[in-house]
């Protein structure tokens, strides 16, 4: 069960779909930029940002489980795409896995281009798990 603390900031307009502070005891979790590549190391969604977006998320998750994690414990997510009119398939599939009541801090950047030029997003998480 998640410690998390989501305390708002006095002074500081509250986040639409994110948190500006989140807290909480435990072991320090940090998950690497996770891209639309399945298991083979094959792009999955080519020109598909919410097919992108829902592998990448696939991946997250993964990446937490392996950590004894799941994104309950996420609190904070920094988001990289190549045009930010792929947020709204990010965070349609953002929303399918967190706790849109409490979800974790986060950051959208607009980048010039990722590794691949196939790639949309990136997306690279931080959680806390409660030992």
């Amino acid at each position: 069960m998640s410690q998390l603390s989501y305390p708002q900031p006095d002074g500081v307009a509250p986040g639409n779909g994110y948190s500006h502070v989140v807290t909480g005891p435990g072991r320090w979790v940090a998950i690497s930029g996770q891209v639309a590549l399945d298991a083979d190391g094959e792009v999955v969604g080519v020109g598909d940002p919410a097919a992108q977006a829902r592998q990448v998320f696939a991946n997250l998750k993964a990446c937490l489980e392996a950590a004894g994690a799941t994104f309950a414990d996420v609190v904070k997510l920094n988001f990289y795409v190549t045009d930010l009119a792929v947020l709204p398939a990010v965070r349609v599939a953002r929303d399918e896995h967190v706790d849109t009541a409490r979800p974790p801090a986060s950051t959208a950047v607009q980048v010039v281009a990722l590794f691949r030029p196939e790639i949309l997003l990136e997306v690279e998480a931080y959680a806390v798990v409660n030992d």
